[in-house]
């Protein structure tokens, strides 16, 4: 974080050995809301934060057989020390949840 603009640097390796990067840009809007911007994010994603828990909502363009589908995201991040944080996210096309997923961040060390 520099003031209110944060990054966050996601990096996934997928059970089939594939990966992806995925990187946010935050803006702290006070009272523990935020905004952000990613390059697969359909316009702004809107977050809420109270304690150790932070919920967002976005759409993602994801790529599915050679095309692009848009579906939403609810994901709801709990920060269990200050190097782990577990993320549990359901995604949504037509309010038909398609799929959930859980996942476990690790900050590197400075």
């Amino acid at each position: 974080w520099q003031g209110q603009e944060g990054v966050l640097d996601e990096a996934f390796t997928y059970s089939d050995g594939t990966t992806q990067r995925r990187i946010w840009r935050l803006t702290d809007q006070g009272d523990g809301r935020f905004v952000g911007r990613a390059d697969d994010v359909v316009g702004l994603a809107q977050g809420q934060q109270s304690g150790n828990a932070f919920q967002c909502g976005y759409t993602l363009a994801l790529p599915v057989d050679g095309r692009v589908i848009e579906v939403q995201f609810d994901d709801w991040m709990y920060l269990i020390d200050e190097r782990v944080m577990l993320n549990r996210a359901t995604m949504r096309k037509f309010g038909v949840t398609l799929g959930e997923v859980t996942l476990s961040f690790t900050r590197r060390s400075p």
